[in-house]
């Protein structure tokens, strides 16, 4: 036989060999016997994990959750042409012609052993996005190519073209926590994906071929050059004229760079809040210390009876499985206005950074700073002592065995650390306890501000800086309310019915306290001797927030009477029934408080705070919708009375500075509030259509202004309430009048009891 009849045999039979060797393991994966194919149900829906959107009432995106990936998906109709264009002519010219495979594509995969890169077409590269784990030897590389074409071309058959394009660039991790379009669009441009220019969209279809290679963050020049390439590519197949593509290239990156952190933006403080509600688990009194029962009975009532509390266990998947706000990308649609958080973070951004100076500048002398002069060196030390223990630092030293001395050597080691500062991060060299010291300068804040008739909270600013004070003092944190407690009590006496007009003499009061002793209140100010004894009204006891006054009305109630009237206004901590509390020693969160105002400007009725309305999963169906709890308080007769006493608190009382100072004529009411030593700053006010709350002060009640003058809530939190509501009225679009009176009948008249 002729060698070139030998030669045709052994090719054609290696030839065929070849054929049948490729069907063969083409056959072997269809089945799933080679490699991994993943079931047709899962090809049929993908698995991707997505993140939890958070929506504010006017539809601005406030954040998102997420464990690993921050991704959120968009439909194709959301995507901009320009950003399709790009893509296709970039990196798959001929996808709208084939099906999943391109044959100069799997030639090249074939000869190379997939050395030469990833899937040539749109579909590949999806396909190995969703489906390829990484190769590890030769033989895991040779397959994963065939491996890929198949799941390619069942992907052709399920899906069209255009949801190909959608998943692709869904999918498509950007770099900087910015895992598909949608969010790559928001962190390097500021925008949506429909609203793309061209040369936008080319930058970003460019970090697709390497995104760390073409990353316009830490290479803009390859970036840059890149974009320019996929402009060319845009031309040369006809989706752009040769004046745009040269007009185009010329243009520089015009990056509008927002990194994604949950610690920045808008809301902070509600986000993590919000977080903690879905995914609380139901309580179990083993897990709760013997000390900390009341926090189970306030949380196994919430899960009683709060739906938004525990969401991700009470509903379920249509699998059964509980809801995960970081994987199933849930639409969340809360009732916070961007406009009036932004104005509340600003106006205490503002007022803050005044009060911080000031307390600087009192505590520049003190050797007991940022303490209270008045404290001993033992009861810093002691406050010093237990701020260690609470440090990561010092339980992760005890748990490696160092002995407390060694603790301590290690705190008191200075290192190189960044600390804050309101001109910016500061970088320096200071030992660990130093450095919780320099914290403990800044005061703290927690502001709330709520609609009182549908519930709807508008604004929550629950710290001056959530990066670097992450506790939340508007519904975590709790601090003596002082003064602000007292309209309770006036509360229980005008319901048993008492008038505002009603008088009595202007003296000291004395109680007797249940273990039998004398307990006597002194006034925040002297009392001049003319005034002791003269005739004053209830409603002028009020607006002076005189303890005297407070004391009075105990005297004609039990404590238990206040403790059931301060229940029903939704107060849910610790009450101790005893006589001083109508002077306000009890902790109260600011959003319990700002809840229980909302009896005054809603005719009795106490609304309870709603955050969310509705909450969607990815497919846009509804799963859940939330209205406000409602609670029949006091009569409306009552609210018409606390009304006009409250009133004459702004106009005439310890809250007329919102008048002089701020220049705000509204119709309110309003309660300053300052517990002892000035520790607590409160400032509650209300207009017929807000009801905001404000708390200021130290980490620890030792750290504080020892002048009342700057201590007092008057001067520490009504600025931050002025400051907003400025701008909140300045803002005509919000809806809200400086000339919106309250609802009261006009035959309604605060005297006549008296008459």
């Amino acid at each position: 036989m002729s060698f070139k009849k030998h030669f045709a045999i052994y090719f054609w039979s290696l030839f065929l060999l070849g054929i049948s060797l490729v069907i063969l393991i083409f056959f072997c994966i269809t089945k799933g016997w080679l490699g991994y194919l993943p079931p047709l149900d899962e090809l049929q829906n993908p698995k991707n994990k997505y993140a939890t959107e958070i929506y504010s009432a006017d539809m601005q995106v406030l954040g998102s959750y997420y464990r690993t990936e921050n991704r959120v998906g968009v439909q194709y109709n959301d995507i901009s042409p320009f950003l399709i264009q790009a893509l296709v002519a970039t990196e798959d010219a001929r996808f709208y012609q084939h099906s999943g495979i391109d044959q100069k594509a799997l030639f090249r995969a074939v000869l190379m052993l997939g050395k030469a890169g990833g899937g040539s077409t749109l579909t590949q590269q999806l396909s190995k996005q969703l489906y390829s784990p990484k190769a590890n030897n030769i033989f895991q590389r040779a397959l994963q190519k065939p491996i890929e074409w198949v799941i390619a071309a069942q992907l052709e058959r399920l899906y069209s073209k255009q949801e190909i394009i959608t998943m692709y660039l869904n999918q498509f991790d950007f770099l900087y926590n910015a895992v598909g379009i949608k969010q790559a669009a928001q962190v390097y441009f500021n925008t949506t994906p429909d609203q793309l220019k061209p040369e936008q969209a080319a930058l970003l279809v460019g970090m697709c071929k390497n995104p760390a290679l073409y990353n316009p963050i830490r290479r803009p020049e390859k970036a840059l050059n890149r974009r320019n390439t996929v402009l060319a590519q845009m031309h040369k197949y006809n989706y752009i004229t040769t004046q745009q593509k040269d007009s185009l290239q010329q243009l520089p990156l015009q990056l509008n760079y927002h990194s994604v952190d949950h610690k920045q933006g808008l809301a902070p403080y509600f986000r993590e809040y919000l977080r903690l509600l879905l995914t609380a688990k139901e309580p179990k009194q083993n897990n709760y210390s013997q000390w900390n029962q009341q926090q189970y009975n306030i949380d196994l009532k919430q899960w009683q009876n709060n739906p938004l509390y525990g969401f991700c266990q009470k509903y379920r998947k249509p699998d059964g499985t509980p809801y995960n706000i970081y994987n199933d990308g849930l639409r969340i649609y809360t009732t916070i206005d961007s406009r009036m958080q932004k104005y509340a973070e600003n106006a205490v951004a503002e007022h803050m950074q005044y009060l911080q100076q000031r307390f600087f500048n009192e505590k520049k002398k003190s050797k007991t700073a940022p303490f209270s002069r008045d404290l001993k060196q033992t009861e810093i030390d002691d406050i010093m002592n237990r701020s260690i223990k609470q440090t990561e630092r010092y339980r992760l030293m005890k748990k490696a065995g160092h002995s407390e001395q060694e603790i301590l050597d290690a705190f008191n080691t200075p290192q190189e650390m960044q600390v804050f500062s309101y001109q910016g991060i500061i970088d320096t060299t200071l030992t660990p306890l130093d450095s919780i010291r320099y914290q403990k300068y800044f005061l703290r804040c927690g502001f709330m501000s709520m609609d009182p008739h549908s519930g709807h909270v508008k604004a929550y600013v629950g710290g001056p800086n959530f990066a670097n004070f992450q506790y939340d003092m508007v519904s975590v944190g709790k601090r003596q309310v002082g003064s602000t407690v007292k309209p309770y009590i006036y509360t229980l006496a005008m319901d048993e019915g008492m008038w505002p007009c009603d008088t009595t003499s202007y003296v000291p009061v004395t109680l007797i306290d249940g273990n039998g002793k004398e307990w006597t209140p002194k006034e925040s100010h002297k009392v001049p001797e003319s005034d002791i004894g003269k005739t004053v009204t209830l409603s002028w006891g009020l607006a002076q927030s005189s303890n005297w006054m407070s004391a009075y009305l105990m005297s004609l109630f039990t404590p238990e009477q206040l403790v059931k009237t301060m229940r029903s206004f939704g107060i849910e901590g610790q009450l101790d029934p005893v006589v001083s509390l109508c002077l306000g020693p009890c902790e109260v969160s600011v959003a319990e408080m700002v809840d229980a105002y909302t009896t005054f400007a809603n005719k009795g009725i106490r609304v309870e705070p709603l955050f969310v309305t509705r909450i969607e999963d990815n497919n846009g169906n509804v799963i859940a919708t939330f209205t406000p709890k409602t609670h029949e308080i006091i009569s409306e007769q009552t609210a018409y009375k606390m009304i006009d006493m409250l009133r004459n608190v702004v106009d005439h009382g310890t809250g007329v500075r919102v008048r002089f100072k701020y220049k705000l004529n509204m119709p309110m009411g309003g309660k300053t509030g300052t517990s002892q030593n000035n520790s607590d700053g409160w400032f509650m006010g209300f207009t017929p259509s807000l009801v905001n709350g404000c708390w200021v002060g130290g980490e620890d009640r030792a750290i504080h202004f020892d002048n009342m003058a700057d201590g007092q809530g008057a001067n520490t939190a009504l600025p931050i309430w002025a400051l907003y509501m400025q701008q909140v009225y300045q803002d005509t679009t919000l809806g809200y009048s400086p000339t919106e009176q309250f609802d009261i009948p006009e035959y309604f008249n605060p005297n006549a009891g008296c008459q």
